[in-house]
C-alpha cells in the first residue's frame, strides 16, 4: 500500500491511500452511519469492498450524473436519511460521482465530511485529489461547483479490473497531462511504460498513480483554490471542455478530450512563439499514439462527428476560466514549464480548430 499526504497550508490535510485493499480503511473514516453515493455498475461490482452502509444514493453513470436533478435528489436523500454534521459521505465511483456527490456533501448543512473512493484510473490520478466538485449546466462544463476537500482518498486498484477499455484510455489522457505539468522525469516514465499501460498490464500501476497524485498534491498544496499556480492543471482543458460541450456531455470521455486538448495546446504554443522544447510535440504525438488516444482534432472528428470550429470557439468563451468572454489558455513551454492565462486571437483559434 502507498500513502501520499496532501498537505494544505491553513487547511486540514488528508491522506491518499493507493493499492489493492485501500478500501479496508473506509471504516476508520466513515463513522457509524456512512451514506454512500455511487452509480449502479460500480456498486453492483464492488460494494463488497465497502464497510456496512447506512444508506446509498445511486446516481446515473458518467456525465449524466452531473445534473441539477441528480444533485437535488442526492440532497433530498441526505435529508430523508436525517444526516447531520457528524455524518460522512462515501463517494464511490468515477469522476462524475465524486463531482456531484462531493458537491452535495459541500452544500448539505453547509458542508459535511466526504471520503473519496475513486474506482476509475481518471478519478484516481485527478478527480479525487484537490477538492473540486461540480455539475454541468447548459452554458458549459463544471460551471457550478465548490471546493470541498475530502477527509481521505482511498484508491483501491482492485476496482480497475472491471474498467471498460474506453474509460481506461480516458484515464491515460489525464496521466499524460499530469506528466506534462510535472516535468520530464514523469513524462519519460510514462513514455517508458506506454506499451504496458496500453495493454493494461497493472503490475506497476500503483506506483504510477502515486506519482501522479504526488505531482497534483504539490500543485494543490501551493494553491488550494486555483488562484494562481494550480491553473497549470488546466493544461488542455479549455479545448477539452469545449469539445465535450459541443459533442454533448458524455459523448467524448473526459480524458480523451483532454488528450486532444494537449495536442491543440502544443500547436497553439508553437504558433504563439512560446514553445521552447521543439521535440515536445513529436514526443506527445508518439506517446498518445502508443496509448491509443487521439493525436489530432481530425482524428477525434472521425469518431465523434463535425465539432464545428465556431461552436467550439463559442463554448470556450463560456469556460469558467474565461474573462469577459475571452478564453484563457495554459500553454506548454516545455515539460514542467507552462505559461498561464494566455489569450489567443480568435482568428488563430479558428485556424487551430479547423
Amino acid at each position: 500500500m502507498i500513502r501520499v499526504e496532501v498537505a494544505l497550508p491553513g487547511e486540514r490535510s488528508y491522506p491518499v491511500v493507493i493499492g489493492a485493499g485501500a478500501l479496508a480503511e473506509a471504516g476508520q473514516h466513515a463513522g457509524e452511519r456512512p451514506f454512500c453515493v455511487s452509480e449502479l455498475t460500480v456498486f453492483e461490482a464492488h460494494a463488497g469492498l465497502l464497510p456496512p452502509l447506512f444508506a446509498t444514493q445511486v446516481v446515473p453513470s458518467g456525465e449524466a450524473a452531473k445534473e441539477w436533478e441528480t444533485l437535488e435528489a442526492t440532497l433530498s436523500s441526505m435529508a430523508f436519511e436525517r444526516l447531520d454534521r457528524r455524518s460522512v459521505v462515501l463517494l464511490f465511483g468515477g469522476g462524475a460521482v465524486l463531482d456531484v456527490g462531493g458537491l452535495a456533501a459541500s452544500l448539505y448543512m453547509r458542508g459535511i465530511r466526504a471520503v473519496s473512493c475513486p474506482t476509475t484510473l481518471l478519478a484516481m490520478v485527478d478527480a479525487s485529489v484537490g477538492g473540486k466538485t461540480a455539475i454541468n449546466i447548459a452554458g458549459g462544463k463544471n460551471l457550478v461547483g465548490t471546493f470541498h476537500q475530502p477527509v481521505a482518498v482511498l484508491a483501491d486498484t482492485r476496482t480497475l479490473a472491471t474498467l471498460p477499455d474506453s474509460e481506461w484510455r480516458s484515464g491515460l489522457g489525464e496521466v499524460v497531462k499530469t506528466a506534462l505539468v510535472d516535468g520530464d522525469e514523469l513524462l519519460a516514465r510514462v513514455e517508458r511504460d506506454a506499451r504496458a499501460l496500453a495493454q493494461r498490464e497493472l503490475g506497476s500501476i500503483d506506483e504510477l498513480i502515486a506519482a501522479c497524485v504526488r505531482a497534483k498534491a504539490r500543485v494543490v498544496a501551493a494553491d488550494p483554490h486555483e488562484s494562481g499556480p494550480r491553473k497549470a492543471l488546466n493544461l488542455g482543458h479549455t479545448f477539452a471542455h469545449a469539445l465535450e460541450k459541443v459533442a454533448g456531455f458524455g459523448a467524448i470521455p473526459h480524458g480523451v478530450a483532454v488528450a486532444c486538448g494537449l495536442t491543440l495546446a502544443l500547436a497553439a504554443s508553437e504558433r504563439a512563439g512560446l514553445l521552447e522544447d521543439r521535440t515536445l510535440t513529436a514526443r506527445v504525438d508518439a506517446l498518445l499514439r502508443s496509448l491509443g488516444l487521439p493525436r489530432s482534432l481530425g482524428e477525434l472528428r472521425m469518431q465523434h462527428g463535425a465539432l464545428p470550429p465556431r461552436e467550439l470557439l463559442e463554448a470556450m468563451k463560456l469556460d469558467k476560466k474565461a474573462r469577459d468572454a475571452q478564453p484563457k489558455f495554459v500553454l506548454p513551454r516545455r515539460a514542467g514549464a507552462l505559461q498561464l492565462d494566455v489569450e489567443l486571437d480568435s482568428t488563430l483559434l479558428l485556424e487551430l480548430l479547423a
